[in-house]
């Protein structure tokens, strides 16, 4: 549509071109982009037109779109930003002739006249108006001049790149932080927040540096989506408004054709996390090649290095190429991030998404783009129930606590999280129409798991917490109530995660639960016996109490603050503490944990074997720990029998740390074979860290030399210590020390260690009780996705309890070794 006009007829009649707008915008199946093209086409010609009419000469002069309005775009009531741009002298009435006219229509003007030098020079010193000119586009006069300028601004871009990078990137933080992330806001703007169509601006800049550039898949979709929307907000409103208010959303919807509100901010949400995660790619992109080209990349006056045939676990490097060290098996560290080792087999592999998302997170990293996109592309989905390592490996991701966060977005940014679970996707982007609420179903989720990572040392099964918390709103979307709904749900995914009923039932009641608590606590009268009987029958166990206490603390905290109080809190532990009691109470003491029934064919073996020749006698079996035989880190079940002696637990535990074996799990007990005298057994369960076994006999003789003490296991492990380079980490719980009361064991003191797990931790551990020359009788032993939880029962050399002044020396003496 253009505005007819003549030489006889003076300007462009300004209500003509709001007659043709308004025509335009009400115009039956014109919508989205072509709309937005048609009323910037329909704006060029009326505004070429007052550039003629207003005597502007034939050269040296040109009128050009800047920002938004020079992308080509105009949404109804975007405002017209215009450079009149000159190289000589233009009479002072000229801009006038343009600017009123355009006044009179109503329309909101951001203006200037300068001349080329002068657009440079304001560019220079305002990075909001660089941002602008590098979208300008000519709409009238000196075609030549408009192009001059957006090739010296361009090269001036590009030029400045290093040093205006940052400065853009800062500028992108302080809106966020102003304006808050668009895919979490009930009543978001959809152009400042973050996520929103300003970062869709930077990502644009950064590209035409040529230093980077952001993904691409789905990024064009989504800033279409908040386009068409900010479009029928626009139309909604009558207004230039970009923040989609809550009364504002249903009438949006309805002209979108989106069945109602939450449809539509599930889709916002869905693009703005789109541009965000884009954009989070993006800068860190740009942070590696501003890194390399400062030098920072590197160490001064020393060559990159990389780990040749990383994921076979030599730990060999090569000189030349970028350094990669490895963090599991098939991922290693490069630039920052987790990417793939030269030998990973996605295809072959299903459990490597989670192995690399939980490596990532436990180094405080992130998971790259390029990573990401090969997992979702090439591994196959996890056979169901899963293997222990996948389910292992998600609790160690969440355990993460905030370095968690980037890593599962990533994750689901392709798809990947609904394919661990399907169910996940009803609750994705689901808003939450209640004040009290932050955040969207699934971050809430979430934002739950990072604080209960915080409470591990709380529970004595901080997987069932972890998972509990990722899973406990996972009913909502669904009819009726979505505890009741979750109950149902959790107890399939939990079943398809291959945790054992008794886990699965556990999960179970949290899930149903996990209301219960804080609703008692807030409604009924704590002084009445039936309150107390409410919870003791839901939970039923201490363990079960102790996991929904956190369980309800973490749920509330990743809420909002009005969700949780010292008022509200003191309530709870009250209600807590009375059901402890009761629950105490009302059954026969816990007695101590016994070994797995009798010992089988093989312990009876080597047992009789180190009874008779008074040394150690072990066997190793071999076997994979998740995916296909050779893609996945295998595991080793390691026997071994002992003539009881001292610092046997921490011996054995350091050579297995030597030989880079992760305890999964352990246990010690006293044997009597052949009625000549105790002999100590041991069963472990171990991994191997980068997916390749050390050779079992150089393993045997590393533990008859460590036995006989030949090998000095510590001096050993400190030497490898100090060699390894050191990775920042992520801040984790102090580890929990405690001794157990007495009613736990009558026959033995009961010492509770709950640690962060790390390299060599079960040796330190065993070399502060055998420094304190107590006696380790049983051990059980357990790590738990990245939580280690153990029980040692202890005696003094004499075989009885230790006094509780000793007990609490002993516990001090391995609180300090952990420190």
């Amino acid at each position: 549509m253009t505005i007819e006009t003549s030489p006889s007829s003076g300007p462009p009649d300004p209500s003509a071109y709001a007659s043709a707008r308004a025509e335009l915008l009400e115009r039956p199946g014109l919508t989205g982009r072509p709309r937005r093209a048609a009323l910037a086409r329909l704006t060029d010609d009326w505004l070429a037109g007052l550039l003629a009419e207003a005597g502007a000469p034939s050269s040296g002069v040109a009128l050009v779109a800047v920002g938004g309005y020079g992308r080509g775009e105009l949404s109804p009531r975007s405002d017209l930003d215009v450079l009149l741009l000159h190289d000589g002298p233009v009479a002072a009435e000229l801009p006038e002739r343009i600017w009123y006219p355009v006044w009179d229509t109503g329309a909101k003007l951001d203006h200037s006249v300068r001349t080329p030098a002068e657009a440079r020079a304001v560019a220079a010193a305002d990075l909001k108006a660089q941002l602008g000119l590098l979208d300008a586009r000519h709409l009238a006069g000196d075609e030549a001049l408009t192009a001059a300028l957006r090739s010296a601004v361009l090269t001036d871009w590009r030029a400045s790149a290093p040093a205006r990078l940052p400065e853009l990137r800062e500028l992108v933080r302080e809106r966020a932080e102003r304006h808050g992330e668009l895919s979490f806001l009930l009543e978001p703007d959809l152009k400042e927040a973050r996520g929103g169509l300003r970062d869709l601006v930077a990502l644009d800049a950064v590209a035409a540096t040529w230093l980077a550039d952001a993904p691409r898949d789905g990024l064009e979709a989504a800033a279409l989506r908040l386009a068409d929307v900010r479009d029928a907000l626009h139309l909604a409103t009558g207004r230039a408004t970009e923040r989609l208010s809550l009364q504002d959303q249903d009438q949006v919807a309805e002209r979108l054709g989106v069945l109602d509100a939450d449809t539509l901010l599930r889709q916002v949400y869905e693009a703005a996390r789109t541009i965000a995660y884009a954009s989070d790619v993006t800068w860190r992109a740009v942070d590696r090649v501003l890194a390399a080209r400062s030098g920072r990349g590197r160490r001064a006056g020393r060559p990159a290095f990389r780990f040749a045939g990383a994921g076979r676990g030599t730990g060999a490097v090569a000189r030349g190429a970028v350094a990669r060290r490895p963090l599991a098996e098939g991922v290693v560290e490069q630039d920052g991030e987790a990417v793939l080792a030269q030998g990973a087999r996605p295809a072959a592999d299903p459990v490597l998404p989670l192995r690399a998302a939980a490596a990532a997170a436990q180094n405080g990293l992130t998971v790259s783009y390029a990573t990401v996109r090969r997992l979702a592309a090439e591994c196959r989905p996890l056979p169901v129930p899963w293997p222990d390592e996948a389910r292992d490996l998600l609790v160690t991701l969440l355990g993460a606590g905030e370095a968690a966060v980037p890593v599962w977005e990533a994750l689901e940014a392709e798809g990947l999280v609904t394919g661990l679970l399907p169910d996940w996707e009803r609750v994705r982007c689901r808003p939450q129409r209640n004040a009290v609420h932050r955040w969207t179903v699934d971050r809430h989720l979430v934002e739950t798991a990072v604080r209960a990572a915080a409470m591990t040392r709380r529970v004595a099964r901080p997987d069932l917490l972890l998972v509990a918390a990722l899973l406990h709103d996972i009913g909502k979307g669904w009819p009726g109530d979505h505890s009741e709904a979750g109950e149902v749900i959790v107890r399939d995914l939990a079943t398809r995660m291959g945790f054992p009923v008794e886990d699965t039932e556990t999960l179970a009641v949290l899930v149903r639960h996990h209301l219960t608590l804080v609703d008692t606590a807030t409604r009924r009268d704590p002084d009445d016996p039936a309150t107390v009987e409410a919870i003791t029958k839901a939970v039923g166990t201490l363990p079960e109490l102790e996991l929904l206490h956190a369980l309800t603390e973490a749920d509330a905290l990743a809420t909002g603050p009005a969700a949780w109080s010292g008022w509200r809190a003191s309530l709870v532990d009250g209600l807590v503490a009375r059901a402890a009691a009761q629950l105490a109470g009302g059954g026969a003491a816990p007695g101590e944990a016994a070994p797995s029934a009798h010992p089988n064919a093989e312990q009876e073996r080597i047992a009789v074997e180190a009874a008779r020749t008074g040394g150690p006698a072990l066997s190793l079996l071999a076997r994979a720990e998740g995916a296909e035989p050779g893609n996945g880190p295998m595991g080793v079940e390691l026997t071994l029998a002992v003539p009881d002696r001292p610092g046997l637990l921490g011996t054995v535990a350091g050579v297995l740390a030597l030989h880079r074996l992760t305890v999964r799990s352990a246990g010690l007990r006293e044997l009597d074979p052949v009625g000549s005298g105790p002999v100590l057994l041991l069963t472990w369960r171990v991994a191997a860290e980068f997916g390749e076994l050390p050779e079992a006999a150089r393993l045997r003789a590393d533990l008859r030399r460590a036995l006989d003490g030949s090998l000095d296991v510590s001096r050993r492990l400190a030497e490898r210590d100090a060699a390894a380079p050191r990775r920042k980490g992520i801040p984790t719980p102090p580890p929990l020390v405690a001794v157990a009361p007495a009613v736990v064991s009558a026959t033995a003191t009961v010492l509770e260690v709950r640690a962060h797990d790390a390299p060599g931790l079960l040796h330190r551990i065993g070399r502060a009780l055998d420094g304190a020359g107590v006696r380790v009788r049983t051990a059980h032993v357990s790590t738990l996705g990245a939580e280690a939880v153990d029980s040692f029962y202890l005696t003094d050399p004499a075989g009885c309890p230790l006094s509780p002044g000793r007990a609490g020396e002993v516990a001090a003496a391995v609180r300090a070794a952990l420190a």
